[in-house]
């Protein structure tokens, strides 16, 4: 049971910075986003719910099978910080992209987002192979989005 709270409160802890993310971001799909000329690799906008949904509950048990090797230890404790981080930009480019409506400077948050995982996954990597493993996914997904955000900025110059 105590394994099974600790998961749940990883996963409600990222499913909130989704939900953070969503209060800049739902307001802006109907008007300004809609309005904005895309690629044609767009996809649906009912696609981005149900895997940023899926995503951060992957996060979230990867960031709780890192906790769970102890947080006295130094990696542990590197790792998790860098974790708090990516999220932290993960909901700052909802609030310039959907927010501020600033796609370049959301595609320089993206770019840094990008970073900030790909270094992620090897130090998670190292603490648990499969916490590593769990991260692959977001990093895709966020690699397209930063396509996707770069295609945006470019045809909407």
């Amino acid at each position: 049971m105590r394994r099974i709270v600790g998961i749940a409160v990883f996963v409600v802890i990222c499913e909130l910075a989704g939900v953070a993310g969503s209060l800049f971001t739902r307001p802006a799909i109907p008007g300004w986003y809609a309005g904005l000329a895309k690629p044609s690799f767009n996809p649906p906008n009912w696609i981005f719910g149900p895997v940023w949904i899926a995503l951060y509950a992957l996060m979230g048990i990867a960031a709780w099978l890192v906790y769970v090797r102890g947080t006295e230890r130094p990696e542990v404790r590197q790792a998790l910080f860098a974790f708090a981080a990516q999220l932290g930009l993960n909901v700052l480019w909802s609030v310039m992209f959907f927010g501020a409506r600033r796609i370049l400077g959301a595609f320089i948050i993206i770019v840094a987002l990008l970073v900030v995982i790909l270094g992620l996954i090897p130090r998670f990597h190292r603490i648990s192979r499969a916490a590593g493993y769990l991260l692959v996914p977001y990093f895709l997904w966020v690699g397209f989005a930063a396509v996707l955000n770069a295609a945006i900025y470019v045809l909407n110059r």
